[in-house]
């Protein structure tokens, strides 16, 4: 048998998404900006798609940009948000556990001269609302965070994190990390006070390399790729048809019957998190109810290294992660476990499990037979 529990990481393409695509590759080749029949052809599946997106987000089909993915729309957020305001100040806030495609770009405004306030979280990975309230000031720029953290699944209330932002400083831009948690939750980014907020369709069961960044309408944004002023400008380069159109209609299945999916998730995350809790020296990171996202469950199993524990389960085909998929050859500290305070001898003993909405309870009661099986031998092993 065989469990894919790397769904954070990515998900498996849906078959329909896979023909449609196929079908744009074969007879819908055209570039957009052409101005003859193929081109006008490829404009509308365009168009159509940035329709269906905007349909998701209850927003207008303009105020949706087409990207490569969640690292570059998180890149065009904050640094275009940032070049594009230079008056509204220099100072920018994000929390201590954001993912590296936010995270690696603070450092950067760090070094073109911007002031970066770090927000801390507490043992369960929430978001200090008080610490993010006191950040702000009246030449704060941007606020930066992520709604799903991508290793322990903490949720932040982005409606009350929107309130604060705005009532601390009306013209501070909020951006919001939302490619875990797109396909995963109702999305109004209007509602909440958004501005940007950054989604990849392969979290969705959509194609790899493309993504979309929802940005208000009136929001100034400077582009960080130059070329031919596609999508007004603000991301240039000829777009990826077959990837936007497999995106959009990736969007529009995830979003049918949503409740129906995350409540599934839900129990098969509870009823895991059950499972993993009776055996001995292992536990779980983050809240174990449905105040954390329905997908992600981060397991540290005492005295066995993650990779040892990830390549064992692989052996009998179960597939897990070492903390963010991002950065699990480089094998670095993880930000988010240092930052909720995860004991030292833990950090390189966790490893995180993610479903999707096809992940069954088989798969789950797998898993766990396996690691009351596995675990005990690995602890004699390393002992040795």
């Amino acid at each position: 048998m065989q469990a894919y529990f790397d769904n954070s990481a990515t998900t498996k393409c849906d078959p329909q998404v896979v023909e449609l695509m196929n079908d744009i590759y074969a007879n819908h080749w055209g570039n957009p900006s052409a101005m003859h029949e193929k081109g006008v052809d490829a404009e509308n599946i365009v168009r159509r798609a940035k329709e269906q997106v905007a349909k998701t987000l209850k927003c207008e089909r303009d105020e949706i940009v087409f990207t490569s993915g969640g690292t570059e729309s998180n890149n065009l957020a904050i640094m275009g948000a940032a070049l594009a305001n230079p008056r509204a100040g220099k100072h920018i806030v994000t929390s201590v556990y954001e993912h590296p495609s936010v995270s690696n770009v603070m450092g950067r405004m760090e070094e073109l001269g911007y002031e970066v306030t770090y927000i801390p979280v507490n043992g369960f990975g929430a978001l200090d609302m008080g610490a993010l309230a006191n950040a702000i000031r009246e030449d704060t720029v941007l606020v930066s965070l992520m709604h799903v953290n991508n290793e322990i699944g903490a949720l932040l209330d982005i409606e009350e994190a929107g309130r604060i932002v705005k009532a601390k400083n009306p013209k501070a831009l909020f951006h919001v990390d939302a490619v875990q948690s797109y396909g995963k939750f109702e999305m109004r980014p209007k509602k909440a006070n958004v501005d940007m907020l950054s989604a990849s369709a392969h979290k969705f069961h959509g194609p790899k390399g493309v993504g979309f960044l929802y940005v208000r309408k009136g929001t100034k944004l400077s582009p960080i790729i130059y070329g031919g002023g596609q999508q007004d400008g603000i991301r240039s380069g000829t777009e990826n048809v077959p990837g936007i159109a497999g995106l959009s209609l990736a969007a529009e299945l995830i979003y049918n019957n949503l409740p129906e999916k995350v409540n599934h998730m839900y129990e098969l995350r509870e009823r895991f998190i059950e499972g993993l809790l009776q055996m001995e020296g292992v536990s779980v990171n983050g809240l174990v109810g449905r105040e954390g996202a329905p997908h992600v469950v981060s397991v540290s199993v005492r005295d066995v290294k993650a990779e040892v524990l990830l390549h064992a389960l692989e052996e009998r085909g179960i597939y897990v992660s070492a903390g963010s998929a991002c950065s699990t050859h480089k094998r670095a500290k993880s930000a988010t476990l240092t930052a909720i305070g995860l004991e030292s001898a833990l950090l390189d003993s966790t490893v995180r499990f993610s479903f999707c909405k096809d992940t069954t309870a088989e798969e789950i009661d797998y898993a766990l037979d396996v690691m009351r099986e596995m675990i005990p031998m690995l602890r004699q092993f390393t002992a040795r």
